[in-house]
């Protein structure tokens, strides 16, 4: 169905989403994606903190290394401490002079450059850097932190558009009412995570747009491909000290940060229990800051996947085939518990089996496979902690999967657990990894079970419902209204578009402040209202006050 059918006479059509390449064997992009990641697999790079526009090297160094072969360093990059901060924020300061000042259209400038940069020249060395430095497949890699950055390079500026346009309906004479957007006064801290590349290019040039400067923190696990980011800002003609990169410890830079009085927000994507600590220490030094610091997050999910008796089965299987194990899990939205009723468990069962067993799982560098490492040791350990916690339970069985080897990689196997108990630890708690953990209720208890959906996890991310009866639809629909922001009927719980699915979700989920869309802008701006009087009146009375 055309688009135009949506829109309203006269409306001013938004930009159109960055087309997806196949990477398809005897494709264009397949050999050239091949030369480029060739290239860098055979160097070493050192990554600088950049101040100002100045390369900053402190000496304290970290490795960023292939997480499918952990022993293989992509580059060394330098962190920043309370010094380097201290710097950053001046940095910010002084770019904010002018910055904040400039015309929208020439901030709009910068981005829409930098879009068009992405998707042109640059696109193969941000694929690639986010094949290697996260283990994405090309694919997910293309969705990422090509398409989606672009897009939101693209879409925020027309967002910002109508948002400037956005003034008072109505100036009786002799007054002109108008509204300033202003940026806020000192500077965002954007904390950004290793599972997309999209997200650390967003989550500081979105506040970037709106006029303020910006300190970066990406994550330690994938600076090496948020520095490529950094590099097409820059060749995108952003002003020094705009953005200012700041890889290092979580503490060594968010301690500093969280304590300066220039702190005017915070842009977020993280875990659940880190913003709540980060929304506290706010609260704790609120009479310190020169304004109340806008917070923004989005955090964690255990996104759900309920399928009525009237499902199609083949349909529901590639969904949580697909939204489960994608880029190993990892995705915010990923489908991380199933409800599905009997009636249908024994051929959902089977066809998951053998979807599940065709899976190729290693390097991304093999354009075959569909999934490979998880991010790092960490992630390994604690992903396998639950599993072996499913093994050793009474209340679940592992039907799939269940193994890891950290050895060489950090690989983990597809993993589906059944669980006898619906409130079962893996149907609560976040594992961000390929484990997907299926409950199967029995028909009749249809509504016991839109209960447990809602109320078993603190979450309310995404979720998808699957049924083919319309009056079902509409009812789950309904009932679960609260249960996530991004809502998918007979489709998997991931792969939210710009432009299409603004992307967001509240409870233990974050402000649902909706990245790539106008109400994330609008946390980022402050706005002035204006009134001029032409003809000011020069008598105080009023006509009341007269004699009778």
């Amino acid at each position: 169905m055309s688009n135009a059918v949506f829109q309203t006479p006269g409306q001013i059509p938004g930009p159109a989403n960055e087309p997806v390449r196949s990477y398809a064997p005897g494709s264009p992009e397949r050999a050239s994606i091949r030369r480029r990641l060739d290239e860098m697999l055979g160097e070493e790079v050192e990554i600088p903190l950049v101040i100002g526009g100045r390369e900053v090297r402190t000496g304290d160094t970290a490795k960023a290394v292939c997480p499918h072969d952990h022993g293989h360093v992509l580059a060394i990059y330098h962190q920043a401490g309370a010094k380097e901060v201290a710097a950053a924020a001046a940095a910010a300061k002084e770019a904010w002079r002018e910055w904040s000042e400039l015309p929208w259209e020439d901030r709009a400038a910068v981005f829409l450059r930098a879009a068009d940069l992405l998707a042109g020249p640059w696109r193969d060395t941000v694929n690639a850097g986010t094949m290697l430095n996260q283990s994405k497949t090309v694919f997910q890699a293309e969705i990422d932190s090509a398409c989606e950055l672009a897009d939101f390079w693209r879409f925020n500026p027309y967002y910002a558009r109508h948002i400037y346009a956005e003034q008072p309906l109505h100036s009786p004479a002799p007054t002109w009412n108008r509204v300033e957007y202003r940026a806020l006064e000192g500077f965002v801290f954007a904390v950004t995570p290793f599972n997309f590349t999209s997200i650390g290019g967003n989550l500081p040039t979105a506040p970037a747009l709106m006029g303020n400067t910006v300190l970066w923190k990406p994550a330690s696990s994938s600076v090496f491909s948020n520095y490529q980011i950094f590099r097409v800002l820059q060749a995108a003609g952003l002003p020094d000290g705009v953005i200012n990169f700041l890889p290092g410890r979580a503490s060594k830079v968010g301690d500093p940060v969280l304590d300066h009085p220039d702190l005017a927000g915070i842009h977020f994507t993280g875990s659940t229990p880190v913003f709540q600590q980060m929304w506290k220490t706010l609260g704790d030094n609120i009479a310190k800051y020169r304004s109340y610091p806008r917070v923004v997050g989005e955090t964690g999910g255990k996104n759900f996947v309920l399928a009525h008796a009237s499902a199609d089965p083949a349909a529901l299987a590639t969904a949580l085939v697909r939204g489960a194990f994608e880029y190993q899990g990892q995705k915010c939205s990923a489908a991380s518990r199933a409800y599905v009723p009997r009636s249908l468990w024994g051929g959902l069962r089977k066809r998951l089996e053998e979807m599940i067993g065709s899976i190729r799982m290693g390097a991304p560098t093999d354009l075959r496979n569909f999934m490979a490492a998880v991010i790092d040791e960490h992630s390994f350990d604690r992903i396998m902690e639950y599993v072996d916690y499913a093994k050793g339970s009474p209340d679940a069985e592992i039907l799939l999967g269940g193994n890891g080897d950290k050895s060489k990689g950090y690989f983990i196997e597809p993993t589906v657990v059944v669980a006898r108990d619906p409130r079962f630890r893996l149907m609560k708690e976040e594992i961000f990894g390929p484990v997907l953990t299926v409950f199967v209720y029995e028909d009749g208890d249809l509504d016991e079970t839109i209960e447990l959906v809602d109320t078993t996890s603190p979450y309310a991310l995404t979720g998808a419902i699957f049924a083919e009866d319309r009056q079902v639809i509409s009812r789950l629909t309904r009932q679960l209204r609260h249960a996530a922001g991004n809502f998918y009927i007979n489709d998997k719980p991931t792969g939210a578009v710009v432009g299409q699915q603004p992307f967001g979700g509240a409870r233990a989920s974050g402000t649902n402040d909706k990245a790539g869309s106008p109400a994330n802008l609008m946390r980022w701006t402050s706005q002035r209202a204006i009134k001029e009087n032409f003809v000011p009146p020069k008598e105080f009375r009023y006509p009341h006050m007269g004699e009778e």
